[in-house]
């Protein structure tokens, strides 16, 4: 199963995540794709033992506790009950929907610029748009801070073979100067799914890859503006906008 497909890319050497973070998401009350990538998202969070904060013992009657599957020593877990979400588009029934998975939503709209802190972090970002993931490496720009990245959303490849070189190195510069230092599996495709998660991969940070990375890489950490970009493909944050012009 994909969400298991994410397991073997989490399992490795790198701290696993102690959180998640999902942009995007859309209207999932009224739009199928968006409710598949809900329910991958969920599966994902069992599979990796998140926490949603619902209830350990949610949908299984009184006394009786969910089966727990095995886990091996090196596989991911994640104890914390934070999983946030944010998307513009969220209605309030949806808003109260996702609240009763036991999901968070973010505040405000953060564009994509947070930054994980000491803490490891699941970004599912399936078909954002490509300044969300400059934006996100932009907040997180140091070998140590990537390191703790994994994100799952459209292929980092993907996006460097559909651009002309100069539009992405002058538009979206953190994705172009990360590119050496990723590592990519795709998720396997599935002909029932092929709108839910075509072009979709999980993308990580391993450290030494960073560390091989020229310094002048880290030396330039402007912020991404944008100013000339004419399909951005996200939504601004209202307020920040208007502080910026």
């Amino acid at each position: 199963a994909p969400a298991g497909a994410v397991r073997a890319p989490l399992s490795g050497p790198a701290e696993p995540p102690a959180c998640c973070v999902c942009y995007g998401l859309g209207r999932f009350a009224a739009c199928p794709v968006a409710r598949y990538q809900l329910a991958f998202l969920l599966l994902l969070l069992e599979e990796l033992r998140v926490s949603t904060g619902a209830g350990e013992h949610r949908g299984y009657p009184p006394g009786r506790p969910p089966p727990t599957p095995p886990l091996s020593p090196s596989a991911p877990q994640v104890f914390s009950a934070r999983c946030a979400l944010f998307d513009p588009a969220f209605s309030a029934r949806e808003a109260a929907a996702l609240g009763a998975l036991g999901l968070q939503l973010l505040p405000e709209n953060e564009e994509g610029k947070h930054g994980v802190g000491g803490s490891a972090t699941l970004f599912y970002m399936v078909h954002c748009g490509k300044a969300l993931y400059n934006n996100l490496l932009w907040s997180n720009w140091s070998p140590a801070a990537l390191s703790k990245l994994v994100i799952i959303g459209n292929s980092f490849r993907g996006i460097e073979e559909r651009l002309l070189s100069r539009i992405l190195e002058r538009d979206y510069s953190y994705i172009a100067k990360v590119l050496k230092g990723t590592e990519e599996v795709a998720l396997p495709s599935h002909p029932r799914y092929l709108d839910t998660f075509n072009d979709t991969s999980v993308h990580w940070f391993p450290l030494d890859k960073l560390q091989e990375l020229s310094p002048e890489v880290w030396n330039f950490v402007e912020e991404p503006m944008y100013q000339d970009c004419e399909d951005l493909e996200i939504i601004r944050n209202q307020d920040r906008a208007a502080a910026q012009s």
